[in-house]
């Protein structure tokens, strides 16, 4: 049985500028006073992931996560020791390498490859839920590697970020392209991928839509870094 409590309200509590920017956004994990961020600087064909101090957006270290012709990290997740990256190709079906990194010293602890292009991720404690290009597809790894299911993503959704969060797994991402697209978020049931509940959200003042790129959730509070540099971190509170 998951427990989730639906939200009425998401009430906008507070703006953090980000030190020094990023490039394109990708995906954040917050993780007690640090902010994690992958982001993608497609000129370069380089990929980062960038620590910051979560209350003052400070950055604080970053690192290169290329390899080769896979430079596009994704959204990602993290466990206790670990963040969990996605590389990818940057192109529909391109390779990826899942990048299992060390919090303490943002070294590489292990990786394996998948023959599509994952561009989000979240752990589960059976493993890792992954979203291909658009999240067409929805795929589940063991932590070594192995394809456990694939299965059509039964939501109209392009989600960007996911994150297992207190029983459910929160995935963000857009409604419809261009202009008409929306921001969503949804509750997915994680045995079945049933929506459980869609929460839908508007742009920010520069006309991008808060849920373009990084999402995560924590303590009644829902985190979105929507916009490339000069990026901003915005905090909702999730009011019952």
């Amino acid at each position: 049985m998951h427990v989730l409590f639906f939200f009425l309200a998401l009430t906008l509590a507070r703006t953090i500028p980000l030190e020094d920017g990023v490039h394109h956004v990708q995906g954040i994990v917050v993780d007690g006073p640090k902010l994690w961020v992958t982001s993608v600087d497609r000129i370069a064909r380089r990929g980062w992931l960038t620590e910051y101090e979560l209350e003052t957006g400070k950055r604080i270290r970053a690192v290169e996560v290329q390899q080769g012709e896979m430079f596009h990290p994704g959204g990602f997740d993290h466990d206790e020791e670990s963040l969990w990256v996605p590389v990818a190709e940057y192109r529909p079906g391109g390779q990826t390498v899942i990048q299992q990194r060390s919090k303490r010293t943002l070294e590489i602890v292990s990786s394996f490859a998948v023959a599509d292009h994952i561009g989000a991720l979240a752990v589960l404690p059976e493993g890792l839920l992954a979203a291909n290009w658009d999240a067409r597809r929805l795929l589940l790894f063991t932590r070594e590697g192995r394809l456990v299911w694939s299965r059509a993503n039964p939501h109209a959704a392009r989600y960007q970020d996911m994150k297992r969060r207190y029983g459910s797994i929160v995935a963000a991402g857009l409604l419809g392209r261009g202009e008409a697209a929306r921001a969503v978020v949804d509750w997915l049931d994680p045995d079945t991928l049933t929506l459980l509940h869609r929460e839908t959200l508007g742009r920010t003042d520069r006309g991008v839509p808060y849920t373009q790129e990084g999402m995560d959730s924590r303590d009644g509070l829902l985190y979105l870094l929507p916009e490339d540099a000069p990026s901003r971190l915005f905090m909702f509170r999730l009011e019952p």
